[in-house]
């Protein structure tokens, strides 16, 4: 099996963190391709940034027709319809991956993620997926995306703060980390607060081998198509 694994935007560090998570829960026979688009916004924060990023991410896709399956490595799930209108392979977007896990380990969940600008658009993919009502709330750490990248423990601190929030306010049992460049915070985290920390990154491959595995591909007979 192979699959490739897209980050959106162009920080190519954060494709080899995203590469690393992949690759942890991924079969051993299955080839992960992990790549980042080569046109489009350094990170992706909202709208704006979503409608950049959209020609350099499918530009990538095209240039990987063999592939089994698809994970779209940004938690906007950015561009997930458009790609699954030029490919027959499954494809999921480590939002909707991490929605769905959450759901299906807790009653309900809290999402922490980025920009407060980022929340608008997070709530309206919950609404769409049928899930709003499982999600207690989706809270803004103001951490912009690239400071996950810096290693400042000051910026894990502003995450745990949300995450320590979600449990005694909202009374969430699952929190799902709102950002493909939280994922190598979720083992950490979970030891340390004792409730399911959901990451994307590693539902989204898993959930994609399980499609591979049960032969099934995207519907091609309207929207898709």
């Amino acid at each position: 099996m192979k699959l490739l694994v897209v980050n959106p935007n162009t920080t190519s560090s954060m494709t080899r963190k995203i590469e690393a998570a992949a690759r942890t829960v991924a079969d051993p026979e299955t080839e992960i391709v992990a790549v980042n688009s080569q046109d489009g916004p350094a990170s992706i924060q909202g709208y704006l940034d979503v409608s950049i990023c959209l020609p350099g991410l499918l530009d990538v896709v095209k240039q990987y027709p063999d592939v089994d399956g698809i994970v779209v490595a940004c938690f906007d799930d950015t561009g997930v319809d458009a790609v699954r209108c030029v490919t027959s392979a499954p494809v999921i977007g480590v939002g909707e991956a991490a929605y769905h896990a959450a759901s299906m380990i807790s009653p309900k969940f809290s999402v922490i993620t980025t920009l407060s600008r980022s929340l608008a658009g997070l709530e309206a993919n919950l609404l769409r997926y049928g899930l709003d009502r499982r999600c207690v709330r989706v809270r803004a750490s103001d951490v912009p995306v690239l400071m996950l990248e810096e290693n400042d423990p000051k910026t894990v601190d502003k995450i745990r703060t949300e995450i320590r929030a979600a449990i005694d306010e909202d009374r969430a049992e699952a929190i799902v980390l709102g950002c493909a460049g939280m994922t190598d915070l979720m083992t950490n985290l979970s030891e340390e607060f004792g409730l399911p920390i959901v990451d994307g990154v590693a539902c989204a491959v898993a959930f994609v081998e399980a499609l591979v595995k049960a032969k099934l591909t995207t519907s091609k007979l309207c929207s898709y198509s």
